[in-house]
């Protein structure tokens, strides 16, 4: 018998649907909860049933205590998964479950508000012995208190928001001026995520690396650590990648941190499945960061390397029964990383993207798995945390891993919005990742200009040279031998097709001969071929005369014509550029949360002028050159569509 009937999963995305996939296989009804925003959202059309609970902003929606307790009734819920984010560390929620005798699948109240405050979580690690990173053991009130506190400690600095997680109102100063705006930012942010615009101030650690440690505990007292999982690829607090285990650590230090995250889990009466997260400096010294009471967005990395399903483990410690294995039974099995594919724009400084999904196509292959919850035609609100799917791949080694991933994101077709798939694909082939040199400031260092895509290999040009070559063959039915050129940028390859099994186009460049095998269609979004000997996976798509072919994180646009039209192409002149706008415009649908200047005022390069709230996070938008604002078009409080003008320059 299943250890619940039925459950009712407190969540929407992605991780509501990884929870159904879970219960459903244990034999559990599944109940979706959705807001006007998500009626025709994945995880609403994935459950056994679904309520509505309200508006699009997730304080009216998801964030309502009472409308989940109520939707447990209606349905005859009787267990709650709160998946991560929302009232995942709420103890409001499972207080107002037990008094409506409906279990919950995480831990007891008193525990999550313990360690949801980052400054009490401190206190229960340093009397269970755990290391903490030097600091102001209490709030902060204003900037001035985290100015004199950063005097003593010395910079850099970082404040944190006491009841938040996820990066929400965390910023890092090195200086009394940056501090300052930092601490009016942070607390906006942490009071518009969690309600509580507490923060706290500690030392910033320099290049540190973040490692967690997965923990289990029951109701009977039995306790154990899942090893480590690294999460140092980052940018702005936020995880990116996350892998398992861990590059940097030997088994001894392993031991020590999973000892050290199991005394906190005692120490906090933990029970069910938690994360105590680290700061680990380069002579692998740790310090207790803080303890996530919930399901980790990176926990798949967990389940790969010890073949364990944590939901699974979760539902049947909240039903009261013990854990099936004790701490010298577990072992770690490979390799496994993830990367989170977000709605974002890279080459626009990350920010949040919107939109319907006109093309949505997920990857599949040996190793790899997807956590995803949208599909193609799903609109991706403005309302929430902007995160499309997970993509992580296993392997016997963290070599062959990174390989199954890096395949694995070359056939994520995504089209419609803005997405990061090519940045977490450069982030892939870094030199510095394949060696395993992480920290936390990797994104910063790596790519100080922000992402532009990245320059493709000689050899990445010449298979993409032939692939664009073998579609133009393909996309011509009637021609079975084409004499071609292809131009790249101001680079020409003279080429030959021609068809010779109905699967294979020999392509002649110069004297070197290749034949290329390949299922692929116009119109589809992923071409995978067989190269000579080389098994190539594209994203693929027509732009005008183009074919946008998409490899290992680099675009390379290609224009197939006749031999003769290359020459007369050449002598065109191209259009010039378009003028300098005069104009701030919102870059994101959002809410103008604040103006920071007025008309007549001079502005100098780089000062904030906005900021934009948008998918949980404020966006500050700064002036691009020295000038002097005109007028003020837009309203604070005003809610922005995709360029519309805040203010005017002169």
């Amino acid at each position: 018998m299943p250890p619940f009937k039925k459950i009712l999963i407190a969540n929407r995305g992605e991780i509501a649907c990884r929870i159904m996939r879970t219960a459903k296989r244990m034999g559990i009804g599944t109940v979706a909860v959705y807001s006007e925003a998500d009626a025709d959202a994945r995880h609403v059309r994935e459950a056994d049933e679904a309520v509505p609970i309200g508006p699009a902003p997730s304080a009216q929606s998801y964030l309502d205590v009472k409308k989940i307790v109520a939707a447990c009734r209606a349905t005859e819920a009787a267990a709650v998964h709160p998946g991560y984010g929302f009232l995942s560390e709420n103890p409001a929620l499972p207080r107002a479950l037990a008094k409506a005798r409906i279990a919950f699948i995480g831990p007891d109240p008193d525990a999550i508000a313990a360690m949801g405050d980052k400054i009490a979580a401190k206190q229960i690690a340093t009397r269970a012995g755990v290391p903490i990173v030097p600091g102001h053991p209490g709030v902060i009130k204003d900037a001035g208190a985290a100015i004199a506190v950063a005097h003593r400690i010395k910079y850099p600095v970082m404040l944190k928001a006491a009841a938040g997680g996820g990066g929400k109102g965390m910023r890092i100063a090195a200086s009394d001026a940056e501090l300052a705006e930092a601490f009016q930012h942070a607390s906006g942010e942490a009071k518009t995520a969690f309600g509580d615009a507490r923060l706290f101030i500690e030392k910033y650690v320099e290049q540190p690396r973040h490692i967690e440690i997965q923990v289990l505990a029951d109701h009977h007292g039995n306790v154990v650590h899942l090893f480590e999982r690294e999460c140092s690829i980052q940018r702005r607090h936020q995880k990116v990648v996350e892998e398992a285990p861990s590059p940097f650590l030997d088994a001894k230090t392993r031991a020590r941190m999973g000892a050290a995250a199991v005394a906190l889990a005692q120490a906090a009466r933990y029970r069910s499945a938690g994360t105590v997260e680290f700061v680990v400096d380069r002579k692998r010294n740790f310090y207790f960061l803080e303890m996530n009471t919930r399901l980790q967005v990176e926990h798949p990395v967990t389940e790969m390397v010890t073949g364990l399903d944590l939901v699974e483990l979760m539902i049947r410690i909240a039903a009261g029964e013990k854990l099936p294995f004790a701490q010298k039974g577990l072992t770690l099995s490979g390799s496994a990383i993830e990367a989170r594919v977000y709605a974002e724009d890279p080459r626009r400084g990350f920010l949040p993207s919107a939109g319907r999904l006109v093309r949505y196509v997920e990857p599949a292959g040996e190793g790899v798995r997807v956590d995803g919850g949208v599909y193609e035609g799903a609109e991706i609100p403005i309302f929430y945390d902007p995160m499309i799917a997970k993509v992580a791949a296993h392997g016997r080694n963290r070599t062959m891993t990174t390989a199954r991933l890096a395949q694995a994101l070359d056939g994520f077709a995504i089209a419609g919005i803005s997405h990061n798939v090519d940045f977490l694909a450069a982030i892939l082939r870094n030199p510095r990742f394949c060696a395993g040199k992480l920290s936390t400031d990797f994104i910063a260092r790596e790519f100080p200009n922000g992402f532009n895509g990245i320059t493709p290999a000689m050899g990445e040009v010449e298979l993409a040279v032939i692939a664009a070559t073998a579609a133009q063959t393909i996309a011509e039915p009637d021609s079975q031998e084409i004499a071609a050129c292809v131009m790249l940028g101001r680079c020409d390859y003279p080429v030959t097709a021609r068809r010779v099994v109905a699967d294979g186009i020999v392509v002649r460049r110069g004297k070197r001969a290749v034949t290329v095998r390949t299922t692929w269609r116009p119109g589809q979004p992923v071409l995978r071929a067989t190269i000579g000997k080389v098994d190539a996976i594209f994203r693929i798509e027509r732009r005008g005369l183009r074919w946008r072919l998409t490899r290992r994180g680099a675009a390379i646009d290609a224009l197939v014509v006749p031999r003769h039209a290359a020459a007369l192409l050449r002598r065109m002149k191209p259009k010039p550029p378009p003028e300098h706008s005069r104009h701030l415009v919102s870059p994101m649908p959002g809410l103008l949360v604040s103006i920071a200047v007025a008309a007549g005022q001079d502005v100098k390069a780089g000062e904030a002028l906005a900021v934009i709230e948008a998918m949980k996070m404020e966006n500050v938008l700064r002036a691009e050159r020295d000038g002097r604002v005109d007028r003020i078009v837009a309203k604070p409080g005003e809610s922005l569509a995709v360029d519309q003008v805040i203010l005017e320059f002169e």
